[in-house]
């Protein structure tokens, strides 16, 4: 399982410490310190739908000029997230369960631990 996110957000700690409580074995990369790549990013979009992996609640959302958040579209909000990674909600969790493809969660909703954690 991997798990990108920043090491200062909340969301993220809570994730690694339920994941840590149910002994699941995660590998943490920072986005800041790791950014993802576009074609990452362009992945988690894919499977997650680009609307919910963009993070407008963000202090890099609001401090972007309002050309660059007026008319968002996808390929428009893939560039910035790419460009900005901490427009990127966290935590992204790519995980494979039951042997299938890799699954992209976004976020720690009661949904994604329920799948992660299961």
């Amino acid at each position: 399982m991997e798990l990108y996110g920043l090491k200062n957000c909340d969301t993220c700690r809570k994730a690694k410490k339920a994941l840590d409580g149910a002994q699941v074995r995660y590998a943490f990369h920072d986005i800041r310190e790791e950014p993802p790549t576009k074609m990452q990013v362009g992945h988690w979009a894919k499977a997650a739908g680009w609307e919910k992996l963009l993070n407008k609640s963000s202090t890099t959302w609001r401090n972007l000029d309002e050309a660059q958040k007026t008319g968002i579209t996808e390929k428009k909000a893939l560039a910035l997230m790419a460009e900005h990674p901490t427009l990127i909600k966290r935590p992204v969790i790519e995980t494979i369960i039951d042997k299938g493809p890799t699954q992209v969660f976004v976020g720690w909703s009661k949904d994604v631990q329920n799948e992660v954690l299961s």
